[in-house]
Order: structure tokens, then sequence, then C-alpha cells
């Protein structure tokens, strides 16, 4: 997905000029993080806090694995495998290879052994009785990945789908093992609606400048972060600026229109933005391929800004991040200091 940025199209780098801003992101995890590198250079001075997602947790092996924080951490801290956009560089698969050998493990779901040392530092401390907040600062303390990463919630939150046949399977179940093949009846982040935001979360949102939801998956990586009671009432009540994953009616990657047609929406930068809605978003940036979305009824209350939304390098991404940056500052003075 990275390649080269096309020049004159898009608002460059803002380095040097945002020193001091507070930006909050609420995050998924591989097209979340390379966003967040984006975002990373063009406002090096901002302080950026990341609220991620923890519906994809999962227990495996008996150890908690948490994707999307580990997507964040690694590719912020330069361990990512830029091959996949998930797990670890230069992995080894020696573990899972015993584990297969004595007919146990997760075949579909493979961890290599250096991610699995991070699994294993994060059960045992929360076997400790840590909350998953304390564990993912003390796990950043490694990797230092530049941003201030915390969890939705310390609560226990799975997102499961049930198939039309009945079945019911842990998303990713559905994600990696079936490729969201099995049309998908229901898609519920269970835990969300009942969990409480980590500490730090809700404070995040109020202090931040504008709050910025990346290219992520809107129904199971974004769509449990809101779930959570508190969050997108606090995100509501600031500047809000959403950069479409769907471009040209197909996701840019993944299968977000499988987990779209199981909520009943199209998949369509406009419908993707009607369903957030205009009570949350105040900016939704999409493709130039997308422009008539600025004229669809049903985004009324949201101003629509067209730019190339391929985040094919680090320049094209950071030219994508700063154009939120800008969109969210020219909403805010509009809007006035009581906006």
């Amino acid at each position: 997905m990275f390649t080269m940025r096309r020049p004159g199209h898009a608002t460059p780098p803002l380095s040097g000029t945002l020193s001091g801003m507070r930006i909050t992101v609420l995050a998924g995890g591989v097209g979340a993080a390379r966003f967040l590198r984006g975002l990373k250079a063009a406002a090096p001075g901002a302080q950026i806090t990341v609220v991620g997602n923890t519906g994809d947790d999962i227990t495996l092996s008996g150890l908690r694995v948490c994707p999307d924080l580990d997507t964040v951490m690694y590719t912020l801290g330069g361990g990512i495998s830029t091959e996949q956009g998930w797990g670890r560089q230069d992995e080894s698969f020696t573990i899972a290879d015993e584990l297969k050998a004595y007919g146990g493990g997760t075949p579909w779901f493979t961890l290599g052994d250096k991610d699995f040392a991070t699994h294993i530092m994060r059960t045992q401390m929360l076997a400790e009785g840590r909350p998953l907040s304390e564990v993912t600062r003390v796990l950043c303390e490694r990797w230092q990945p530049g941003v201030r990463l915390l969890p939705m919630s310390d609560d226990t939150i799975e997102t499961h789908v049930t198939l039309s046949d009945g079945r019911r399977v842990h998303f990713q179940e559905w994600w990696v093992r079936l490729h969201a093949k099995g049309q998908a009846r229901s898609i519920v982040p269970e835990g969300a609606a009942q969990a409480r935001p980590a500490p730090g979360v809700l404070e995040a949102i109020a202090d931040a400048d504008f709050v910025i939801l990346p290219p992520s998956n809107p129904v199971v990586s974004i769509g449990p972060i809101l779930t959570v009671p508190g969050i997108r009432e606090a995100a509501a009540a600031k500047t809000v600026v959403a950069t479409s994953g769907i471009i040209g009616g197909a996701p840019v990657r993944g299968m977000a229109d499988a987990c779209l047609t199981a909520i009943g929406v199209e998949t369509s930068a406009a419908a993707v933005a009607a369903h957030y809605g205009a009570d949350l978003l105040d900016g939704w940036l999409v493709d130039e391929q997308d422009k008539a979305v600025a004229d669809d009824p049903s985004l009324a209350g949201i101003e629509v800004r067209a730019i190339p939304l391929y985040m094919r390098d680090l320049d094209s991404t950071a030219a994508i991040a700063a154009s939120a940056i800008d969109l969210a500052q020219k909403i805010q003075q509009r809007k006035g200091p009581n906006g």
C-alpha cells in the first residue's frame, strides 16, 4: 500500500508548526498504525494520544493477545513486519512448530517467537492483577512509540460474529481462519456496553484540540471503541475528522465490506460517513474519485474534502494526516471558541 505520492495534490506536512497541539486518535490496527506514522511525520511537535481497539483481543495458547495495540506499538516502535503490516520483523516460529508437534497451538493464527514474548509478558502482568492500561504502558517503555497508547478499556471486551448458519465465533476466527467467508448475521463487541473507559481515555479526548479517526474498519475497529460508554459522547463534544477507508466502493485493504454488509451499511464512502453520523463527524476525508460524496444529502452537516487518499509511502501518508489536521483547524475556526 506504500508507493510514491502524487505531488501537488495534498497539503504538505506541517513540520514544526504544531508544537504543543494535542491530538487524540481512535485507532484500530494496520491502517491506523500506518496513518499514525504519517501523523507523527506531519506534526512532530504534537502530543498524540492513541485510544486503541481491544475488541480484537483473544486468548491463544493461554496467552492474552492484543492485536491492534501491538500493531500500533510495533509499527511506531520500528519492530513491525513491513511486508505483512502485523507481527514482528525477522521472525522465527520455533514455538508454534513445537506446539503443532504436540497437537496444540492455533495453526490458523500463527504467532512468532518474538511475538510470543510480548504475549507472555502481558499475560504474566495481567495475572499479577495489573490492568491492561498499565501493562500497555510497561510494554511501550521498550518500544518508545512516540505516542501515548491507551487501550479503550481495562475491562475484557471481545468481538464475536454470529454467522448465517447460527454458529458464533470470535471475530479473529471469522477474519483469519474463515477469511470472512460465511455471511455474518451480527457482529457484537461483547462486554463493550458494560465496560468503562480505561484511565486517561476520557481525559485525553476532553483535553484534545481535536479527534481523528484514521482509515480503520468502522465496524470492528472504531465501532467497539465508540460502544464503550462515554467515549462517543466525549468525542462528539470535540471537532472530529475521519479518513475514509473505502475508496471507489471497495475497502483499501482487508474485508471491511463483509463487516459493513453484516450491519446493513453499503460499502461506500458516503454510507460509512452517514453510519458514523453528523452528531459525531465534523469532517470527512475521501479520495478524489469519491468527491461527489460532498453533495450527498445524507452527509448534511459533515464537511467533505477530497484528496489523494492512498497511503503509498510515508510522504503520502503524512500529507493525508496534514490534510486531516488542516480540515480540523478550519472547522474549529468556523465554529469559534465555543464551538
